[in-house]
């Protein structure tokens, strides 16, 4: 597990730094500083956000997984972040329609951009969505519990 949990951790990590490099090169390029790379920042920050806590998490849930409950420190600053990444989401989402871009296409992007960190949120904090693809139909209906949410079920004992 320890192996796993180092994959996905680090798969995370690399997503947000792909992200990020990618917008900012599509900012400074394309966008510019204007209304278009406003509403993309918006979007893509809780996205990168929660992206970040979930490569942590996996990394930091090596040291107890199959051993001890989640650190209570730990639970508490997750418990602090499903709270948080509500608000940054709809801030995020916000700011998107407040700078709603010239361009329809960039808009389309930014949009798509901050459902993505609905669902990544949603992932780790209300089901669990990742499945791999050949069994991700019949799997994704189950509505399992994710496994950051067990984790700070079994912290409150």
């Amino acid at each position: 597990m320890r192996r796993r949990y180092l994959s996905l951790g680090l798969g995370e990590l690399a997503s947000a730094f792909l992200f990020l490099v990618v917008a900012s090169n599509l900012t400074v390029t394309r966008l510019g500083a204007g209304r278009d790379a406003l509403a993309v920042w918006s979007a893509l920050v809780p996205l990168l956000v929660v992206l970040v806590q979930a490569g942590a998490y996996w990394l930091l849930a090596r040291d107890w997984v199959g051993r001890a409950p989640m650190p209570a420190a730990t639970a508490r600053l997750y418990r602090t972040f499903r709270v948080g990444d509500v608000v940054l989401l709809a801030a995020g989402l916000v700011g998107v329609l407040t700078w709603w871009p010239e361009r329809s296409g960039i808009g389309v992007l930014a949009v798509g951009i901050w459902f993505f960190g609905v669902v990544e949120y949603a992932n780790y904090f209300v089901v669990r969505l990742s499945y791999p693809l050949r069994r991700w139909f019949a799997s994704v209906t189950t509505w399992r519990t994710p496994r950051l949410v067990q984790d700070l079920a079994a912290a409150q004992r």
